[in-house]
């Protein structure tokens, strides 16, 4: 459990958001939340922008963590099998739990930060191992445009991902993941 008042703001205001949707995102509701007094987050949070940018901070921070958490369970895949094998362990990691929540105001984030430079600009992919894998496994294979390649399979998963949010399913279907893996793969 997270001690720093920040943090327990962020981290409640990251459940709020995934609980109530993004107009249920209040300073009060958050404060609720957080089993804190009235007018807290106000006080470090001024404005809902800045209650925003504080999750989408935090949202970061969680994600980054996963990822490394994820990466450090599984070695670094070395063949198509490997890297579905990879994507279906995340997915489900996101599918379910606290995970699920975190995909849920993930996503309700990324379509705030259409409107949002500062949102957008800390949502921007950031490297980790994860990214890493997939640069390694596409360049080992040979495949033209590693780069686009990766982004374009990593966009497809979360594609993936937001489909079975919305459809309440816990894990992707593995065919879906091959079938993404396979194109990535392509000659």
């Amino acid at each position: 459990m997270a001690t720093d008042r920040r943090t327990v703001l962020a981290d409640a205001a990251l459940g709020v958001l995934a609980d109530q949707g993004i107009r249920g995102l209040t300073h009060r509701a958050v404060d609720r939340a957080a089993a804190l007094p009235e007018g807290t987050t106000s006080a470090y949070c001024r404005t809902r922008a800045a209650l925003l940018t504080a999750l989408v901070r935090r949202l970061v921070e969680l994600d980054q963590h996963e990822l490394e958490s994820t990466a450090a369970r599984v070695a670094p895949p070395r063949t198509a099998a490997e890297l579905v094998d990879g994507l279906a362990l995340l997915a489900h990691g996101r599918l379910t739990g606290e995970g699920r929540r975190r995909s849920l105001a993930r996503y309700a984030c990324v379509l705030e930060s259409v409107r949002d430079p500062e949102l957008r600009d800390i949502l921007t992919p950031r490297e980790n191992t994860g990214r890493d894998a997939v640069r390694h496994l596409l360049a080992a294979h040979r495949v033209g445009d590693v780069e686009g390649r990766a982004l374009t399979l990593l966009a497809g998963f979360d594609g993936l991902v937001l489909d079975a949010l919305v459809r309440e399913q816990e894990a992707l279907r593995r065919d879906a993941l091959e079938g993404l893996v396979a194109a990535a793969l392509r000659p």
